[in-house]
């Protein structure tokens, strides 16, 4: 397993984490309640956590292959989804 962490300071990060889950939902399979929530990528599980102070983003990703990826399918959708803020990408620590 190779885990990499993510993170968005924002005051919306509930907002953001219940945005992504409820889309990433249509597709595969999510838990999520207003502060943290659990998606089921084909490439690794995703544990999303979010407070008063941002979002944060957890990856346990099958092999280090995947890291590419996995900032892609976040960012990209934090950027239409917190567009307001000039989003531009998470803090990764791989």
């Amino acid at each position: 397993m190779h885990v990499i962490t993510g993170t968005f300071a924002t005051p919306n990060g509930s907002k953001y984490l219940q945005q992504l889950c409820k889309h990433f939902g249509h597709k595969i399979e999510v838990e999520f309640t207003e502060t943290d929530g659990t998606c089921a990528f084909d490439m690794g599980k995703a544990i999303m956590h979010a407070d008063a102070s941002g979002l944060s983003v957890r990856f346990e990703l099958d092999g280090p292959e995947h890291v590419d990826r996995a900032h892609h399918v976040i960012d990209k959708h934090l950027e239409r989804f917190a567009f307001r803020e000039e989003f531009t990408g998470m803090t990764w620590d791989n």
